[in-house]
């Protein structure tokens, strides 16, 4: 098996003192990848020569920019079948999930190119005569990126995608679980041509996270971080970049509830729900953790909810004939078990699986949930949906606030006005009336509120998090001074 190398200015090179790690299929346990182990020098070798090609890169005109990263759209379409594979090894993923991944990470490629022209500033009145006043937005420097495994190539592309159209150079640390994809993800944008030095790549074994991260965020040169993961992750990134004085975007967990009213279309509201609970096993910041129904329809919606739940197979991903593929790894499936059978044993009532095989793990529907159980509040990260019924919309409202999270949340009802007035009352980044949890757009402002993090990905937004404004005046030199 080749070992995949560190990308540090431009050349694909061994980690110090040739140190590799690997990452074993989860699903049969056998060797999935073999990948470099950056030490601390290695990331201080990253860094730097991201420091040195910035200058170069933030005075590249937008237009080059935008050709570059166009191209790197169509190389990363062209290696759909490679990254599938490679997603199916490392994580068990199913070939609809992994096409899912490229498709969008094409579209957030393709939406960045679109921005290249859209870094703009403004010319501010003066108080003062013969002075032109101007906010101008300029690359901020390295940017340094942390993608996770969930969904590898949309958020490892989220992650390097708007700070190059910004003009930044990246250092990317890529996820300890998914090595070999984020590599592919890493060689299609720098194949398309980009400057040696503007994309640098980090893989490295799981013991030596901490330290790796710590010397990137102290580093003098990175100027940014971003990062998605967990929050228990997220707030010691939070804390670092802090001491530092370095801004961070952080786009962290979910415990997203969709909000089923008494007028809800229970078809769609239900289809909805099976979509954004067991997508890719429910391993998505933005999964339907949290069914909140009114009473009202609660039986029917249960029903429903469960034929459709029942129907949702799961097996080898690699065979490509089941909805579902594997938990990453049997260490998830413990812990997620164990918020089902606390439910359980609490009062809950499991209307679909309950079970697992391995990381092979039934899709699982319970009922009757309530705040004792904790899975109520702990995000389970799989896939599981819990039903809490609810009298009335008030009551709908502050369960669904009922969470120290807020990334998404769904609401179904046909009266769109009483819905919208509903969303108000929700605390929360992205809301979907009449749609799913999970919907992303790489034109759209996607983060959090609470310990869902801060920050904005996408479009305009992300112009915002990956630049410097500055304000620069033009003075005529008549000015009179006091002294």
């Amino acid at each position: 098996m080749k070992v995949l190398d560190l990308l540090i200015e431009g050349e694909k090179v061994q980690a110090e003192n040739a140190r590799t790690f690997t990452r074993n299929n989860p699903l049969t346990g056998g060797i999935a990848t073999e990948a470099a182990a950056a030490t601390v020098a290695d990331a201080n070798r990253a860094a730097n020569a991201a420091a040195r090609a910035f200058p170069e890169w933030s005075n590249t005109g937008p237009s080059e920019r935008r050709r570059l990263l166009l191209a790197a759209a169509d190389n990363l379409e062209a290696c759909s079948e490679e990254i599938s594979r490679a997603m199916a090894d490392e994580l068990g993923a199913t070939a609809a999930w992994a096409g899912f991944n490229v498709s969008l990470g094409a579209g957030m490629l393709r939406e960045a190119a679109s921005m290249t022209t859209m870094i703009k500033g403004e010319v501010i009145p003066s108080n003062k005569p013969g002075s032109l006043a101007m906010a101008i937005r300029q690359p901020a420097g390295v940017v340094l990126a942390m993608a996770p495994w969930n969904a590898p190539v949309i958020l490892g592309v989220r992650s390097i995608a708007m700070p190059l159209a910004c003009g930044n150079t990246v250092v990317m640390k890529s996820s300890e679980l998914s090595p070999r994809t984020h590599a592919l993800v890493v060689e299609a944008i720098q194949d398309a041509g980009f400057p040696k030095g503007v994309l640098n790549v980090l893989s490295n074994a799981p013991d030596n996270a901490n330290e790796i991260v710590e010397t990137l965020i102290a580093h003098s040169a990175v100027r940014r971080v971003n990062f998605t993961g967990s929050t228990r992750v997220g707030r010691i990134i939070a804390k670092l970049a802090a001491e530092h004085l370095k801004p961070s975007l952080l786009e962290l967990g979910g415990k997203a509830p969709m909000v089923v009213l008494d007028d809800a279309d229970i078809d769609a509201a239900v289809a909805a729900a099976a979509f954004g609970a067991y997508m890719n096993q429910g391993q998505i910041c933005m999964s339907t953790e949290r069914l909140v129904v009114m009473d009202a329809v609660a039986d029917a919606f249960v029903e429903k909810l469960t034929a459709k739940v029942r129907s949702l197979t799961v097996g080898d991903p690699r065979n490509g004939n089941t909805p579902l593929g594997c938990v990453v790894d049997t260490g998830a499936v413990s812990r997620i078990m164990g918020l089902v059978r606390d439910a359980e044993e609490k009062g809950a009532k499991i209307m679909a699986g309950g079970f697992a095989d391995g990381v092979l793990m039934e899709a699982t529907l319970i009922d009757h949930v309530t705040p004792s159980m904790r899975i109520y509040t702990e995000e389970s990260f799989g896939p599981t949906a819990s039903v809490v019924r609810v009298a009335s919309v008030d009551e709908a409202v502050r369960v669904a606030n009922d969470t120290e999270y807020g990334l998404s949340v769904s609401i179904f009802g046909r009266d769109t006005v009483r819905a919208m007035s509903i969303a108000k009352r929700i605390e929360s980044g992205i809301c979907h009336i009449n749609g799913p949890t999970v919907h992303d757009e790489a034109q759209m402002p996607f983060g959090g509120v609470k310990d869902s993090g801060y920050g904005r990905f996408g479009g305009m937004a992300a112009i915002d998090e990956f630049t410097t404004l500055r304000w620069i005046t033009i003075q005529d030199g008549n000015s009179q001074y006091p002294i």
